[in-house]
């Protein structure tokens, strides 16, 4: 399943390329889906002449209403995009990003005001579901797990159906819960057929090594490593062995290789590529990669994005 946004402003067009990582197939790559889709005969001709500017890339939560974790704890509130405040129909999160900061705001203000700091928010968590945040989400809780059981189809139409009759006050599904976690929907690669993606042609479509110089990422090579992996010989049993290496494919920045060393595949990872999209720690079928924040002052630098 994709989605796709273009907007165009005095001669530059913007394009989003969104893959729902519930995808089962390991041989899938979303970036290069993404350079697929620039060729389809009805977008090539936006393009044409162009010349690319910038890239980015990263994981959109989109868990909504069902998925938003406990937000405050001691010292601190979790708001915008690190809570799950996206609406999934509408790829829009800012609105809300800006809403639940004012809303966090206006219980740091009262805590404040009665003379308490470093405890709990306890009335932003209470608060956050009433609001407009709150509401916002609710009216569009059941997209998403209807996309994701029905398909495109037969999701979206029901999907919209859904959430014309919120907008009434009732919904005919109730809230209806999620499938699977996004790392156990890939398949065992014996059981999926290998996808054959066309070479860059470097006017339409693009490798992904010359994509990241774009995105301004910079990371000194003598930092420590921000992506760890926990087992080294799980990664190779299964992570190689059974589904034949998807970190390659779903890293949007070339972060994860696989290379031939000695007759035995030796597992790479270039750290300075990441744009912090943070996918391998979302799609790893072993959850064997974790995503930890690196120095700070690196990563990428996006203009006009």
């Amino acid at each position: 399943m994709a989605r796709s946004s273009i907007t165009f402003d005095d001669n530059l067009v913007s394009v989003g390329f969104v893959v729902h990582l519930n995808y089962q197939n390991p041989y899938l790559s979303p970036f290069e889906e993404f350079q697929r889709f620039k060729t389809h005969p009805l977008i090539r001709d936006t393009f044409a002449g162009g010349k690319r500017i910038s890239y980015g890339a990263r994981a959109i939560t989109e868990g909504g209403y069902q998925s938003v974790p406990k937000l405050a704890f001691p010292g601190g509130a979790l708001i915008g995009c690190a809570a799950g405040f996206v609406n999934v129909p509408r790829i829009k999160g800012s609105h809300n990003a800006m809403l639940s900061g004012m809303l966090a705001a206006e219980h740091v203000a009262a805590a404040l005001a009665h003379g308490r700091a470093n405890d709990e928010l306890a009335d932003y968590e209470a608060a956050w579901r009433s609001s407009p945040v709150g509401r916002d989400l609710w009216r569009v809780r059941n997209a998403k797990p209807l996309w994701s059981k029905l398909g495109t189809l037969a999701g979206v139409a029901l999907g919209g159906l859904d959430m014309w009759t919120n907008t009434l006050g009732f919904s005919l599904f109730g809230t209806l819960k999620h499938g699977k976690a996004d790392f156990a929907t890939l398949k065992p690669a014996a059981q999926c057929r290998p996808i054959a993606y066309q070479k860059p042609d470097g006017k339409l479509t693009f490798d992904r090594l010359s994509s990241v110089y774009l995105s301004n990422t910079n990371h000194e090579e003598d930092q420590p490593v921000h992506l760890l992996v926990r087992d080294g010989n799980l990664q190779k049993s299964s992570e190689h062995d059974v589904y034949a290496g998807p970190s390659a494919r779903y890293c949007p920045a070339g972060v994860y290789e696989w290379v031939e060393e000695g007759g035995q595949p030796r597992y790479v990872i270039n750290a300075q590529n990441c744009v912090h999209c943070k996918t391998c720690d979302i799609k790893d079928p072993n959850q064997n990669i974790n995503w930890v924040p690196p120095e700070g002052g690196g990563g990428p630098n996006y203009p006009n994005m």
